[in-house]
């Protein structure tokens, strides 16, 4: 069995690569935030990655989640790795073990990725049928009208049993190289493999500062010019896209205003377009100043889930999401990410993803859509399909 290992685009640094664990916190039961802090405090001055999976939210909320688990990740995996490497031709050590074993075990993670050679052989099914999306639809439009939600984003899963992956490395960097994804991540581990290639920033902590960088809208991308920046142009002056991502703006600066100091939440870009490889994407950012002494469990119980991915009100989306769902959402839409030994973090949202159990040889992608009291089922659910044929066709 390959080490464990990680690959992580740092936003000053580039590509990073850790390799091995020197101390690990894993759980796969409902044990709190508190757990890691104290694992956060016990190794403070070092590097330490990992992931959160969505249903942390169970932990400190009254909430719970019954629906079928595939994947099976822990709902938390932290680890200081042995050795973080930049991923370049220079595999320059950035922290920790210099020993040849971890070097050489870079080396061959380099060359796999430069090469690209993987790819997909399964064909993916949708758990959830169209008639069935559509129903849950109208449903959730229902308690949009009495006001129980304001919106929701609504997920739906496409996956594969028999699933053999013999190049994942490869798989990465041709996903990596074909969506140029700024958050993107690669996570390897005994029992799990993660693709992830997210455009969206949850959190970053740089000194005092805490931003957020939710994404709300999306639009195709078109070979012709004229016809992308016509498409670009659609997405910025579309009303029920800013509608959405104004909403989800509103819901970060509550959260925020929780751990912020004083008058310092602020909005920094409303609605803004970027475009990516395959798709353009409606982004705002958010910043505010953060308390004293406030650690990163403290943040995580005031911001987690990211709003982008529940909806507003979070608790009562939440509870319609649990609702209507058919699949666990584990790592998806869950956050990914890297504390540095100064305290400061970057973490993802994990979208654009593909989760994969290596002991059960099953991968899913799930994709999902913001729904408002003026959505439309048809243009949701081909959303979805957008989604998910631009990240699981792209592989084949």
């Amino acid at each position: 069995m390959e080490p464990t290992c990680f690959y992580w685009q740092h936003p000053k640094l580039g590509p990073l690569l850790g390799i091995g664990e020197r101390a690990v916190i894993l759980q796969s039961i409902d044990v709190g935030l508190n757990e890691l802090q104290d694992f956060l405090n016990l190794h403070k001055g070092q590097y330490i990655f990992g992931y959160l999976s969505f249903d942390v939210k169970n932990t400190f909320e009254n909430l719970d989640s019954t629906n079928p688990d595939d994947l099976e990740f822990p709902l938390i995996h932290f680890w200081v790795p042995e050795s973080i490497f930049q991923l370049d031709s220079s595999l320059a050590l950035l922290w920790g073990n210099t020993c040849a074993k971890n070097r050489d075990q870079a080396a061959a993670f380099l060359e796999k990725f430069q090469r690209k050679e993987g790819a997909l052989t399964v064909e993916f099914e949708a758990r959830t049928s169209k008639e069935s999306y559509f129903t849950h639809f109208e449903q959730l439009k229902q308690a949009l009208q009495r006001g129980d939600i304001y919106e929701v984003n609504y997920c739906q899963e496409f996956h594969a049993g028999s699933c053999t992956i013999n190049n994942p490395i490869g798989l990465f960097g041709r996903l990596t190289a074909e969506t140029k994804a700024p958050h993107a991540a690669y996570v390897q581990t005994d029992h799990h493999l993660v693709f992830c290639a997210s455009p969206e920033r949850f959190l970053q902590k740089s000194g005092t500062t805490l931003r957020s960088e939710p994404i709300k809208g999306t639009a195709p991308r078109a070979k012709d010019p004229t016809q992308d920046l016509a498409l670009a142009n659609a997405l910025h002056n579309n009303p029920k896209e800013r509608a959405e991502n104004i909403m989800i703006v509103d819901l970060v600066r509550n959260d925020l205003s929780q751990i912020a100091q004083k008058n310092t939440v602020n909005v920094e870009e409303l609605c803004e377009i970027y475009s990516f490889e395959t798709v353009h994407q409606m982004i705002s950012k958010i910043s505010c100043e953060l308390k004293p002494n406030i650690g990163l469990a403290h943040i995580l119980k005031a911001s987690f889930p990211m709003g982008s991915m529940t909806g507003a009100p979070k608790i009562a989306a939440l509870q319609q999401i649990e609702a209507h769902e058919d699949f666990k959402r584990g790592l998806y839409s869950g956050s990914i990410g890297l504390i540095e030994p100064n305290g400061d973090f970057d973490f993802n949202v994990v979208i654009r993803s593909l989760l994969y159990n290596r002991q059960k040889s099953y991968i899913s992608c799930a994709v999902g859509s913001a729904i408002t009291i003026g959505a439309n089922a048809e243009d949701e659910y081909q959303e979805c399909l957008l989604k998910a044929n631009k990240l699981i066709h792209g592989l084949r």
